[in-house]
């Protein structure tokens, strides 16, 4: 009878232990479906940054003090080389732009024209690409990602040029894809807008 009265409180310890270490973890970590969340965003993150290709349908609308021009085009990177090919407006469409990491090559198929430019490093820097700003964000000092309701936002902030200082890239939760990216001045005036309309990416 003792012994019995003695492993009935002993099960009754075990199982408050279980319990409380049970409530400490759930506490500790909150919902559960917000560590699924959180492990999701991250995992978005990583292909994002970490892509090794990707083919894309982007509508872009450039501003200017002047005048306000809307772009549809083609862009890709793979193998290393960023290649971007503009379907509208109609008197530029064809004009195909592919950038290896060293040489900057331009090509009409319309009028059968090419150029090459030797060590063109500037193209690195365009803000019109989804790789240079996945590049830019990897080094660069000024970063800060953050979650909203349905989206990840990825911000670079960079004062060297005023007309190039705010970049964010919008990332959509369900899908892992980039949605928009705006560049902004230092006054915050949008002048690039970007909508990703189609794309894929490789990891």
């Amino acid at each position: 009878m003792k012994n019995k009265k003695i492993i009935l409180i002993l099960f009754i310890i075990l199982i408050l232990i279980a319990l409380t270490i049970f409530l400490i973890f759930y506490y500790k970590n909150g919902k559960t479906g917000n560590t699924i969340i959180n492990q999701s965003e991250e995992k978005i993150l990583d292909t994002i940054l970490n892509m090794t290709s990707y083919q894309a349908k982007l509508d872009i609308t450039i501003e200017t003090n002047k005048n306000k021009t809307k772009y549809v085009v083609n862009q890709s990177m793979k193998n290393g080389i960023s290649k971007q090919e503009v379907l509208e407006p109609e008197n530029i469409a064809g004009v195909i732009t592919e950038y290896d990491g060293k040489n900057l090559k331009i090509r009409n198929n319309k009028l059968n024209l090419e150029t090459t430019f030797e060590n063109y490093q500037y193209i690195v820097e365009n803000r019109l690409w989804l790789d240079s700003f996945i590049a830019e964000y990897k080094t660069s000092q000024n970063v800060k990602n953050s979650s909203q309701e349905n989206e990840i936002l990825l911000e670079i902030e960079n004062k060297e040029n005023p007309y190039n200082v705010h970049k964010k890239l919008y990332v959509d939760k369900k899908t892992g894809k980039p949605t928009k990216m705006i560049v902004q001045d230092i006054n915050q005036k949008t002048l690039v807008y970007i909508l990703y309309t189609e794309i894929k990416i490789s990891k």
